[in-house]
């Protein structure tokens, strides 16, 4: 259950990879993922978003019981 984001991780981070906002401007993942840019394609938007509802899966009880359904 620990890895059950980890393939979502690879992808956002791929996705940020290949933003304005970390080629261009060479700002860090971080600070690219933290913040609302039109650099920003709403892929990655969307990605961040499904990863941050799998992590919080993880530490919810309810999710626990009936599995993560993040990825």
């Amino acid at each position: 259950m620990v890895k059950s984001c980890k393939g979502l991780a690879m992808e956002l981070v791929k996705c940020f990879s290949e933003t304005d906002c970390v080629k261009v401007e060479k700002r860090s993942y971080r600070d690219c993922a933290g913040e609302k840019s039109p650099s920003i394609s709403s892929e990655c938007v969307g990605l961040r978003e499904t990863y941050f509802n799998c992590k919080r899966g993880q530490v919810d009880m309810r999710a626990r019981i009936c599995e993560n359904k993040g990825y």
